[in-house]
């Protein structure tokens, strides 16, 4: 839950830093194609949560007693945490010129991230429970197929989201 807030509110400041500054419309000018922007904020905002869930998970084995730092659980994350930058990116992108943007972006985002939530739990369920790759590895799939959808969507509509600004 730590690594969900932190990554809506680094979200909200995305494209908000540039709308805020009216740098928008300079970035928009570069010559470059517009889903080269969407790629690099999501290598930034990738970056801040991974290093985010790298501070955090140690510190689930103090308080918790409970090690999340396994090979399958730690994929799972890496899996996880695309597929949340990937859709939190382009939804930071459509909200960005809202003047409720602090609001908007958890009410778009955290309804479309239920399958990726509840196919993390279930993986993190199955590691520590001893279960075998092969009870879990729908589920891992169910993360792949997700991640590659949302990031090729973005890719595809990035464009068209900053064609009337």
């Amino acid at each position: 839950m730590v690594i969900l807030f932190s990554g809506v509110l680094g979200l909200n400041r995305s494209f908000g830093a540039e709308v805020d500054r009216a740098t928008l419309a300079s970035l928009l000018l570069a010559p470059l194609d517009r889903s080269a922007i969407y790629f690099g904020k999501f290598l930034a905002h990738l970056s801040f949560m991974l290093l985010n869930a790298a501070i955090i998970l140690p510190f689930t084995l103090i308080i918790f007693n409970i090690n999340l730092l396994q090979p399958w659980i730690l994929i799972g994350v890496l899996l996880g945490t695309v597929g949340y930058v990937a859709v939190g990116t382009l939804f930071a992108a459509l909200a960005a010129n809202s003047r409720a943007r602090e609001s908007l972006l958890p009410i778009l985002l955290l309804p479309v991230m239920v399958p990726i939530f509840m196919a993390g739990v279930a993986l993190t369920a199955a590691v520590l429970d001893g279960h075998s790759l092969g009870d879990f590895q729908r589920w891992l799939w169910v993360m792949v197929v997700y991640d590659l959808l949302f990031i090729t969507v973005a890719y595809l509509v990035f464009d068209l989201i900053w064609e009337e600004a």
